[in-house]
């Protein structure tokens, strides 16, 4: 079956809200993504080569680090385990990982080998080269020690694991057998994102996300035959699961998410039909790190109660949005949200009466507003206390040109309506309504909520809107603000 018709905006929703409550360990190769950006101008006299002329150099968490980043910025809270160098990118790493409190980094620091660091050098968004610095070889028996304790203590109480397998040396056998015979196995499912050629060292894992080349490094270390055409058509995606299907008979893994590039995912089971998700890139800049952010969203999804099928689709969409990012980048639920459905938000004529009926049943309403540009965990978390404060919640949300006055030219990162469809999707909003003014004041006063919410470090004297709601009889409520997050943070990595 190849799906057509994009998920229901307010199942996604509910799916990305429970993400909230996922503890997710990412075992694996953790990497330093290093990016020196420059222009070029002249080719070098020495040599028919660019001469880039260096203007920053920027650090991102990758590999296996890259995927608990995009875990983090769903709003899991993730354990990452892996191994690094005992040196300078060792220590830049960490301090890259100091900022998402949502991590908690166990990383072992081996002096025998390096940090494995990826450089990559670009112009215009253009790599002109990468280097690679790394050691391949197995983990030395000292460190896989020291990883197993690491993590035995994470899985007490992980819903997920992914192995995150850049071939680096640290996924070997014995480690699956300590995760498969593990006493809380059923309560976790295991994730592998493969790099080795023989399918069987992952066997018993439940799902793995081979991409296509490596489902072809499968087949020829197998002697299968390779499904050749690599087109879209319904033919096509039946080969590849034909051979998908003959794979998995190897051994006990349970499905194979396939990611095919410009063809989407495509998702094999054992005696069950296919299922594939068509590509929804609509504009591709860098596919630095996609995979990393696909299998971050399949695990989280899945890990939030969605089943096989949906978690396809919802990776899908955050594909299609990473790719036309620059560097190793994330996507945030707001993002996802925007792209499945376009809801409009209320206007005074149409909440008034909504207002008059929910005060008739004498239930609380509460208030809260803010830009809310591309909808993340820490959003997520201010909703949902706002909500427990009452009955009913409404969100007032500054317009595109309200956001630009409070937050800068290049601001809002995403338009009014995908604001509002992300914000309305969310379980425990009851409306959306827009302001143009630089306060909702003037809302609040319209409005006469039973309490006022807002979200970090005020004295309630020095909220908009206090004096009204004093007036009335109102409470004001303050909440405080989930760390590490910020949409101008999210947004510049």
């Amino acid at each position: 079956m190849t799906d057509h018709t994009p998920l229901n905006a307010e199942r996604a929703a509910v799916i990305m809200t429970r993400m909230q409550d996922c503890h997710i360990v990412v075992i694996g190769d953790v990497m330093l993504d290093t990016f020196v950006d420059g222009s070029v101008d002249r080719i070098s006299p020495e040599a028919p080569i660019p001469v880039l002329r260096h203007q920053n150099t920027r650090h991102m968490p990758g590999g296996a680090s890259n995927v608990a980043r995009n875990l983090a910025h769903l709003g899991a809270q993730v354990t990452l385990i892996g191994i690094t160098g005992h040196d300078g990118p060792r220590e830049m790493l960490i301090d890259c990982l100091a900022a998402e409190p949502a991590i908690t980094p166990h990383l072992i620091a081996d002096p025998t080998r390096p940090t494995t660091t990826k450089t990559r050098f670009t112009a215009k968004g253009h790599q002109l080269l990468r280097v690679d610095d790394e050691n391949i070889n197995p983990v030395s028996a000292d460190s896989m020690t020291q990883m197993a304790s690491a993590i035995l203590s994470a899985l007490d109480t992980a819903n997920m694991v992914i192995l995150s397998d850049y071939d680096k040396g640290v996924i070997q056998p014995n480690l699956i057998t300590l995760l498969t015979n593990h006493p809380r196995r059923a309560d976790f499912t295991i994730l592998a994102d493969p790099k080795q050629p023989d399918i069987r060292i992952y066997d018993g894992v439940d799902i793995l996300t081979p991409n296509l080349s490596e489902f072809d490094y499968f087949c020829q270390y197998q002697n299968i035959t390779i499904p050749q055409k690599r087109d879209t058509g319904a033919s096509d995606i039946n080969a590849v699961d034909h051979t998908a299907q003959e794979l998995l008979g190897l051994t006990s893994i349970g499905a194979m998410i396939t990611t095919m590039s410009a063809d989407g995912i495509l998702i094999s089971q054992k005696n069950t039909p296919l299922f594939h998700s068509q590509s929804m890139a609509r504009a591709v800049f860098d596919v630095s790190g996609a995979g990393d952010t696909v299998i971050a969203h399949f695990a989280a999804t899945i890990s939030a109660g969605a089943n096989i099928t949906e978690a396809a689709i919802l990776a899908n969409i955050a594909a299609g949005i990473v790719v036309g990012k620059s560097g190793t980048a994330t996507v945030t639920p707001g993002e996802v949200l925007a792209s499945i459905h376009q809801q409009q938000p209320h206007n005074m004529q149409s909440i008034i009466p909504l207002i008059t009926e929910w005060k008739n049943n004498n239930e609380r309403i509460v208030f809260t507003n803010g830009c809310f540009d591309c909808l993340h965990p820490g959003h997520i978390w201010l909703l949902q206390a706002a909500r427990d404060k009452g009955d009913r919640l409404i969100v007032g949300l500054n317009s595109d040109a309200s956001t630009k006055r409070l937050k800068g030219d290049n601001r809002p990162y995403q338009n009014e309506m995908s604001r509002a469809s992300a914000i309305a999707a969310i379980p425990c909003v009851d409306a959306v309504i827009l302001f143009e003014e630089d306060t909702p004041l003037n809302l609040i006063t319209r409005l006469n909520p039973d309490i006022l919410v807002k979200g970090g470090d005020y004295q309630a004297d020095e909220i908009v809107g206090a004096d009204h709601m004093k007036a009335i009889g109102g409470e004001i409520q303050i909440i405080a603000l989930r760390d590490g997050y910020s949409t101008t943070r999210l947004n510049q990595q």
